[in-house]
């Protein structure tokens, strides 16, 4: 019975081993597949970012390449936003000011009226 017992156990043991090597060859493919991603990714990223970077044949592109990448256009995505906002502020400054002057020319030319 003891014999018995112990081929059950490693058959057990086998099928065991036979389930974590499919998991194993599983997870190689998922992880495999997770690279060509992450490298089709940095590509788009950079071709879309710097088309002459991408265009670079047979140069792999690094994850520090697209970080340097993203941190520049949103560098300057944020000079822009705030160039933006001082240009806003200088046409609302313009426009009180030429809202300011029809008033007085307004004012003058009612004064010019009641004067003729």
């Amino acid at each position: 019975q003891a014999e018995e017992e112990l081929k059950e156990a490693c058959a057990r043991q086998a099928l065991q081993l036979q389930e974590m090597g499919r998991r194993e060859r599983l997870l190689r493919a998922d992880l495999g597949r997770a690279k060509e991603q992450l490298e089709s990714f940095k590509t788009e990223v950079m071709r879309v970012c710097s088309p002459a970077a991408a265009g670079v044949a047979g140069k792999a592109i690094t994850e520090q390449q697209v970080v340097e990448k993203v941190r520049q256009i949103s560098n300057e995505n944020q000079q822009s936003h705030e160039r933006e906002k001082c240009l806003q502020e200088e046409l609302s400054s313009r426009l009180s000011k030429e809202k300011e002057v029809s008033a007085n020319v307004e004012v003058f030319e009612k004064s010019l009226w009641e004067l003729q």
